[in-house]
């Protein structure tokens, strides 16, 4: 019993540290219980071949099918598009639309869906996007309206099938979701008006979004932008910038190529080029440059060039071509921890990156070797093609810089219909029960293969999120482990001691508040893991139905906002909106709280006690 605690409580703080992955810690902790005599083999393996384990990998398939086809994206857009400019309209069809489509698919991808719609909305409304952004990652937690709409629904009821129970049907949690988006939309309604300052206000009124000019300011790119002319003996001259590797030399970066193409009478006809690595100079091309004043004065003297009087205005000028955008990078993305340059970001993406923010902290030289963090901003530059082409990377990315003139307008694939009648029908499989939950799952995602709503197979394996998959397996077998050393007798029976005497619904209370507290800190899947085998426990050594208990789990672990750790859509806004660790704190914590005391009076109305 000691060791399993110990292990518990070393993994918790490895947890909580989050400096080495939560899949790597649970891992470890699982082969610890195996190394101590704790678990069996086949014990510790048993969790990665459970049915939530398997629904889970088949939900991300389909969520990606749901993604890729753009159906949920002109799902959003149609129900924003009638809010039209009301601040108060835009704020609850916001929480709705989230909530609607954060039921059936993926939180995470819901709100990268949603994010760059919303903040093109908020600036066609003349609005702050701050007072939307935390309220678009908390209401996709609370869309908990269906039975796979987080992992902690899953976990309890498997515990419950595992322990006799009948299982949960398909909708079992829509009245505890519709309670939970009611609050949330009452109680964010206010509170999401701390998040916009006076400065937020002043400015919103005076500017219609973001613009390149003003992208450029925010980024400080007037005091290092250039134009250079190219000479006719320039050693440049017909070559290539991949030949040149100017970055690499000078550190100085190319963005754009403008190219005379010839004379009238009354003006000069150009060509404009989005630099790339084939990119070809040649003779009296003029070149848009980006690098610190002292590096630009070396590169033009010894490439014999000549250096045009500086002008932002004219670097950064709108057009029809090209122009600059804002990407933010996703918590699960494949670019964390690389560099530009082990990228490449100009022959992946085919743009060109001229800054990096983090933490309101702005870089903007010696970029190429920055190692990426989950929550940068990155300031890039492309043609409007390029730049929308960056919309289909979610499971890497989020594009929210660029200006769309309508959320609306959104091009959907033709394979958006089929997407929409798979995730139907197997809602509706697993709603009548005509096969088992996780077999309509995994049908929904073979399809989405063979029916071409992603490329290929290989798109499929990739949208699985294996971290999230391998912490589930590795930490499910910690609840046999309790089971083995009677550490959850010890801690539901501390529960029922300390707290039964005042009745069930103070031995409730104590189950939500203590996994609410611990969700702050790790994994609400992991937190949920930990705390259904007790809560179980807990309700049988007092007599009482467990389901009010485990439901109180599934609702703490699944709706925790005073911390932008908690879960990956609260990090995922936390650039995007400028939010400060405070700024969840102020408005998360009155939510979670008087979630919780909600959650405690109306869960015995919905599922009594005593049957």
């Amino acid at each position: 019993m000691n060791i399993t605690l110990s292990i518990l409580v070393i993994a918790s703080i490895f947890f909580m540290r989050g400096k080495v992955r939560s899949d790597l810690v649970a891992v470890c902790a699982l082969l610890g219980l195996v190394l101590f005599g704790i678990l069996a083999p086949s014990e510790a393996l048993a969790g990665f071949s459970n049915s939530v384990v398997i629904m889970m990998i088949g939900l991300f398939v389909v969520g990606a099918g749901i993604f890729r086809t753009g159906l949920a994206k002109m799902i959003s857009s149609k129900i924003l598009q009638t809010a039209g400019n009301s601040e108060n309209k835009l704020f609850i069809l916001v929480m709705l639309a989230t909530a609607s489509i954060g039921a059936f698919v993926s939180n995470t991808g819901t709100v990268a869906v949603m994010m760059p719609i919303i903040v093109s909305m908020a600036a066609s409304a003349n609005i702050s996007p701050r007072r939307y952004l935390m309220p678009l990652a908390f209401a996709s937690s609370m869309g908990m309206f269906t039975l796979i709409s987080t992992p902690p629904n899953l976990v309890i009821n498997n515990a419950l099938i595992e322990a006799g129970y009948t299982a949960l049907s398909f909708f079992s949690f829509a009245p505890i979701g519709f309670v939970a988006l009611s609050v949330g939309v009452i109680v964010l309604f206010f509170l999401s008006k701390m998040l916009i300052s006076k400065s937020d206000s002043s400015d919103n009124k005076k500017k219609q979004g973001k613009s390149l000019k003003e992208l450029a300011e925010e980024y400080n790119l007037s005091h290092q932008s250039y134009k250079i002319d190219v000479k006719d003996d320039s050693p440049l001259v017909n070559k290539s910038l991949a030949e040149l590797k100017i970055a690499t030399h000078y550190d100085v970066s190319i963005s754009k190529i403008i190219r005379k193409t010839g004379n009238s009478r009354f003006r000069k006809n150009y060509t404009e080029e989005v630099a790339g690595p084939k990119s070809i100079i040649q003779k009296d091309d003029i070149l848009y440059c980006l690098g610190a004043k002292e590096n630009i004065e070396r590169f033009v003297s010894e490439n014999n060039l000549h250096l045009e009087r500086h002008n932002d205005k004219d670097v950064f000028s709108e057009s029809q071509d090209s122009g600059i955008a804002e990407i933010f990078i996703m918590p699960n993305s494949r670019l964390i921890n690389r560099t530009i340059s082990d990228i490449r970001f100009r022959e992946e993406y085919n743009v060109n990156v001229l800054g990096i923010q983090r933490q309101k902290e702005y870089q903007m030289h010696d970029i190429k070797d920055t190692k990426l963090h989950s929550g940068d901003a990155l300031l890039i530059q492309g043609t409007w093609k390029d730049l929308a082409n960056l919309d289909d990377r979610q499971d890497d990315l989020v594009l929210v810089g660029q200006p769309l003139k309508e959320a609306s307008k959104v091009t959907l694939d033709q394979k958006a219909p089929i997407a929409a009648i798979i995730m139907l029908l197997m809602i509706i499989a697993m709603v009548f029960e005509f096969v088992p939950s996780v077999i309509a799952i995994m049908l929904a995602a073979t399809a989405m293969v063979i029916t071409g709503c992603l490329r290929n197979v290989e798109e499929a394996y990739s949208s699985i999120n294996w971290e999230s998959v391998v912490l589930i397996g590795a930490m499910l077998p910690m609840a046999t482990a309790f089971q083995n050393t009677g550490v959850d007798t010890l801690i539901s029976g501390g529960l029922v001691n300390k707290l039964g005497n005042m009745g069930p619904y103070a031995l409730m209370a104590g189950i939500y508040f203590c996994t609410s507290l611990l969700t702050m800190f790790i994994s609400n899947t992991a937190t949920a893991v930990l705390f259904t085998p007790i809560a179980l426990k807990a309700a049988i050594g007092m007599g009482v139905s467990p389901y009010p208990f485990l439901f109180a789990v599934a609702v703490a672990a699944g709706m925790c906002f005073a911390s932008p750790f908690s879960t990956p859509p609260n990090a995922l806004v936390m650039t995007a909106g400028r939010y400060s660790f405070m700024d969840y704190v102020k408005v998360g914590l009155p939510l979670q709280i008087v979630m919780g005391i909600v959650m405690i009076l109306v869960l015995p109305l919905l599922f009594p006690f005593y049957e």
